[in-house]
């Protein structure tokens, strides 16, 4: 049976700030139904690629990264937000819609040559797509495609994405 995503995505008016509209997964993940859908749809995507690895964007990624490297019996990384991390960490600077921050991936997060899928629950302006998938270079890792849940199609982050890294794959489940 198809699920219809969108409909379990609430709109949340002025968060975190006045005038953004906010998409609030967390329905998604609270339906057993519907969570299973997006993880199925993220697997059939992401088998093509053979990935190696997945990689999670703190912090709502890890959600659907954790559950998609499980449904493809695959390890799982981690890009955290700068700080968070506990060994040596690589480092690259990512801007956002609200700030900027850093992203770190421990060195040992992604081996050479490995084949990374990335996973984030949204994209926005891909700002912070792009600093992910440079992290991942920067670790000589290969990038195999970016996924997420949403694509907010009127910030151009797929483009964003795509004029960055043009050999990079890019997907979404949900646009808007």
């Amino acid at each position: 049976m198809a699920i219809d995503l969108k409909s379990f995505i609430l709109d949340v008016p002025d968060f975190p700030k006045p005038g953004i509209v906010f998409k609030d997964i967390t329905p998604v993940l609270q339906s057993a139904q519907a969570f299973n859908h997006a993880i199925d749809e993220l697997a059939a995507w992401a088998r093509s690629k053979r990935p190696e690895l997945i990689a999670g964007i703190e912090s709502r990624g890890f959600l659907f990264a954790a559950a998609l490297a499980r449904e493809l019996r695959l390890g799982l990384t981690v890009i955290r937000k700068k700080g968070k991390l506990p060994r040596k960490s690589a480092c690259v600077l990512a801007p956002n819609e609200y700030a900027v921050e850093s992203f770190e991936m421990h060195e040992d997060g992604v081996a050479p040559g490995q084949r990374v899928i990335i996973v984030d629950d949204l994209i926005a302006t891909g700002s912070s797509s792009v600093s992910a998938i440079n992290l991942v270079k920067l670790l000589k890792g290969d990038v195999a495609g970016f996924v997420a849940v949403v694509e907010l199609s009127f910030l151009k982050g797929v483009e964003n994405i795509r004029r960055a890294h043009p050999e990079v794959e890019v997907h979404a489940l949900v646009r808007y």
